[in-house]
């Protein structure tokens, strides 16, 4: 079906917008925040996309739509709001006290996170450039931790986070990967997967999810003193 990513990107966001329907989600959901992140985020991410596709990877013309945007089908432009979205929302219900708590024996990991960029500037010379970008997005993880001072990588609550973020990429990218609506160029990555998940995939949706997670709170801490301040 050439309509089946379009397709796939309503079922990603029914959930979501379902959820809307509960009243203790409804109450602590701020849709217009997420949605602000999420287009923010999706900027550099589609600029990527642009520049890649046809070689890291391409869309099989079996399951997308003729229509392209920018060479992109429209089925990919709604992945980088419908699954980041529902991610926050994911995000928002683990908002508990305990699972916010900053750990002191954490504070390094962005530290280690660093040596991700001039790793990945390294790999992408070799050739493997889908590996090496990965890599160097990694690396900006744990800067972009620092310079927003959001100090996620301190909380037990984002390593949850990761762990459940984990889990929908299995069943969604695995879709993605299985049926296949994703094809790859095996010459710019280093060719290991998870069932069939190249495993640059991983990397690329983590980032892509901790980035996310990291700008909105960020705008929320920011709205939220704003809103105490008046």
């Amino acid at each position: 079906m050439k309509f089946e990513y379009l397709l796939f990107n309503l079922i990603v966001i029914v959930g979501p917008i379902v959820s809307q329907f509960n009243q203790q989600i409804r109450h602590i959901s701020h849709w217009r925040l997420k949605l602000l992140t999420t287009m923010f985020v999706m900027i550099p991410y589609i600029i990527w996309d642009v520049l890649v596709t046809g070689s890291h990877w391409w869309f099989n013309e079996t399951y997308t739509l003729d229509f392209r945007l920018l060479g992109l089908p429209i089925g990919e432009w709604f992945f980088f709001i419908t699954a980041p979205y529902g991610c926050l929302l994911v995000w928002e219900t683990l908002s508990d006290a305990k699972l916010s708590t900053r750990l002191r024996p954490l504070r390094h990991v962005g530290t280690v996170l660093y040596v991700a960029l001039p790793i990945g500037v390294w790999v992408f010379s070799t050739g493997k450039q889908y590996t090496g970008l990965v890599l160097v997005c990694v690396g900006l993880v744990g800067l972009t931790d620092t310079l927003l001072r959001t100090e996620l990588l301190m909380q037990p609550k984002i390593y949850i986070y990761i762990g459940i973020v984990f889990g929908l990429i299995l069943i969604f990218n695995g879709y993605l990967t299985a049926r296949p609506v994703v094809l790859y160029g095996e010459a710019y990555r280093i060719g290991y997967r998870i069932l069939t998940i190249p495993i640059e995939d991983f990397g690329y949706g983590f980032t892509l999810m901790l980035f996310n997670a990291m700008l909105y709170e960020k705008v929320f801490n920011f709205t939220l003193r704003r809103n105490n301040g008046r």
